[in-house]
C-alpha cells in the first residue's frame, strides 16, 4: 500500500480523497494556488506545497509543477481527483515515467476513451448499442451533408475530444448543418486544441443513465449499478440519483453485464463511467466513458456500501477488488444536489465571502463540501460549493430528506442554487420520475408556481 499520496486537485474532492487515505492510514499532500491557501484541503493535508497562482493553467493544470511537488514530498502516488488533470494522459505517462502511480486507468486506456469517434469504434466493437454516425471524424461539409441525410435529421456534431457541451451543435436541416460544422469545430479548438468532430444522431429529450464500473489489475471488473443523470442544464449535471426509476432490475442486469464486458475488451482499470442515452422505449445508446472518479459518486457509494476512492487506491496499489460482482447489493435510494455559487434564476456565479454556512444533519444526510463561514468562494473555479447527499428506504423517502435539508440550509453572503433545486424536487413530472435531458428546458420556461408537467401536457 502507498505510504503518501499528492492530491491533485483542491476543494470538495481533494478532501474527499484526504478523508479516504486517513481511513487507509495514508499521508496525504495537498497542492494548491495562491487563491487557496487557506482552504480546507490545505489545512487536513499532512502536507502542502503551493503550485502557483491563482489561473488554473499556472496551477492546478501546471503538470511540472505538480510532479515536483510530489518529488520534493515523496509521494509515492497521485489522484487526480475529478475535472482539471483527472482525464489526462500526459500526466498518467510522466508518472509512470517518474515512478510514481498514478491513481486511475493505463495512459493508453484514457487516450481511447478521450478520443470520442475512436471510443465510439471500440465500445460497438465489444457489443454496445451505439446511435447511427460517423465512423470518424467529418473532413468536410460534403460528407458531413451526406452521412446527415443518410441517418435523419436531427443530427448533432460533436467535438472527438470534447466534454460539458462545448464543440456540440444540434443541426435540424442541412441549411444549418455548415454554419453548426464550422463553429463546433472552431470551440473544439479553442477549448480541447483538438477541432475534429464527428456526426450521430440526435435523440429527442432522452434520459442520462451512467453505469459505475471498477477495475483491478488481475482481470476482475464489476458494476455498481447505474445513476440517473437527466436533470441538466447544458449539459452540466445538476441532480443525480441512483438507482434510475426507469429501470427494472433485469434491464440494470443486462446493462450491467454489457458494460463489464466493454471494459475488459479494453482492459479498463481503476473507476469508470460508461455513460448512455436511453429514448422513450427503453433502448439504451452508448454516449461516452469518463475516465475518472465522478462528482455524484457519492450516491453510488450510498446505495452500495462501496467506498470507490478506497477501492481506487487499492488498485492501484495493485491489490484485487475486495468484492465479486455477486456481493454488490442495492438498498433504498440516494439523490445528489450540487449546490452551485450562482443565482438560482439568472444562473450568473456568485463568488465572494460566505459569512454563514450550516447544512442539517440528521438521519439519511451526507454533505461534501469545503465551504464554512468565512471561507470565499473563488472566481477562478467551478462555482460547485458543495454536494448535498441524501439516502431512504425509498425515492419518496429520499426526496422528502432532501426538500427538508435543502429548506434548512443556510448560506449567507453569496447566492447560491438552493432555491432552484427546491423547485426542481417540486415539480409533479420530478416527483413521478418522469425525466429527461429537457426537463431544464422546460423547466426554464415555467412561470414560477406553475407545473412542468401541465406546462407541457
Amino acid at each position: 500500500m502507498f505510504k503518501k499520496i499528492l492530491i491533485a486537485n483542491r476543494g470538495e474532492i481533494a478532501l474527499r480523497v484526504i478523508i479516504a487515505c486517513r481511513e487507509l492510514g495514508i499521508k496525504t499532500v495537498a497542492v494548491y494556488s495562491e487563491a487557496d491557501e487557506n482552504s480546507l484541503h490545505v489545512r487536513f493535508a499532512d502536507e502542502d506545497v503551493c503550485i502557483g497562482p491563482a489561473r488554473s493553467a499556472d496551477s492546478y493544470l501546471n503538470v511540472p509543477a505538480i510532479i515536483s511537488a510530489a518529488e520534493i514530498t515523496g509521494a509515492d502516488a497521485i489522484h487526480p481527483g475529478y475535472g482539471f488533470l483527472s482525464e489526462s494522459a500526459y500526466l498518467a505517462e510522466v508518472c509512470e515515467a517518474c515512478h510514481i502511480r498514478f491513481i486511475g486507468p493505463d495512459p493508453n486506456v484514457i487516450k481511447l476513451m478521450g478520443d470520442k469517434s475512436r471510443a465510439r469504434r471500440a465500445m460497438k466493437k465489444a457489443g454496445l448499442p451505439m446511435l447511427p454516425g460517423s465512423d470518424g471524424p467529418i473532413d468536410g461539409e460534403e460528407k458531413a451533408l451526406k452521412i446527415a441525410k443518410e441517418i435523419g435529421y436531427p443530427v448533432i456534431v460533436k467535438a472527438v475530444a470534447g466534454g460539458g457541451g462545448r464543440g456540440m451543435r444540434v443541426v435540424r436541416s442541412a441549411s444549418e448543418l455548415g454554419n453548426a460544422l464550422r463553429t463546433a469545430q472552431r470551440e473544439a479548438e479553442a477549448a480541447f486544441g483538438n477541432g475534429s468532430v464527428y456526426i450521430e444522431k440526435y435523440l429527442e429529450n432522452p434520459r442520462h443513465i451512467e453505469f459505475q464500473i471498477l477495475g483491478d489489475h488481475h482481470g476482475n471488473v464489476v458494476h455498481l449499478g447505474e445513476r440517473e443523470c437527466s436533470i441538466q442544464r447544458r449539459h452540466q449535471k445538476l441532480v443525480e440519483e441512483s438507482p434510475s426509476p426507469a429501470l427494472t432490475d433485469k434491464v440494470r442486469r443486462k446493462m450491467g453485464s454489457l458494460v463489464v464486458d466493454a471494459a475488459r475488451a479494453v482492459q479498463y482499470t481503476n473507476a469508470g463511467t460508461f455513460e448512455f442515452l436511453m429514448d422513450g422505449e427503453g433502448k439504451f445508446y452508448f454516449m461516452e466513458a469518463n475516465t475518472r472518479l465522478q462528482v455524484e459518486h457519492p450516491v453510488t457509494e450510498w446505495v452500495t456500501g462501496i467506498d470507490i476512492v478506497k477501492e481506487q487506491i487499492r488498485i492501484a496499489a495493485g491489490e484485487r477488488l475486495s468484492f465479486k460482482q455477486s456481493e454488490v447489493t442495492f438498498s433504498g435510494h440516494s439523490i445528489e444536489c450540487r449546490i452551485n455559487a450562482e443565482d438560482p434564476d439568472t444562473f450568473a456565479p456568485s463568488p465572494g465571502v460566505i459569512h454563514a454556512f450550516s447544512v442539517p444533519g440528521g438521519p439519511g444526510v451526507r454533505v461534501d463540501t469545503f465551504a464554512h463561514a468565512e471561507c470565499t468562494v473563488s472566481p477562478y473555479y467551478d462555482s460547485m460549493i458543495a454536494k448535498i447527499i441524501v439516502h431512504g428506504r425509498d425515492r419518496a423517502e429520499a426526496i422528502a430528506r432532501m426538500r427538508r435539508t435543502l429548506e434548512m440550509t443556510v448560506v449567507e453572503g453569496i447566492k447560491t442554487s438552493v432555491p432552484l433545486h427546491l423547485r426542481i424536487l417540486a415539480e409533479k413530472d420530478f416527483a413521478a420520475g418522469k425525466l429527461s435531458t429537457g426537463f431544464m428546458d422546460r423547466f426554464a420556461t415555467a412561470p414560477k408556481g406553475s407545473s412542468v408537467s401541465e406546462k407541457t401536457a
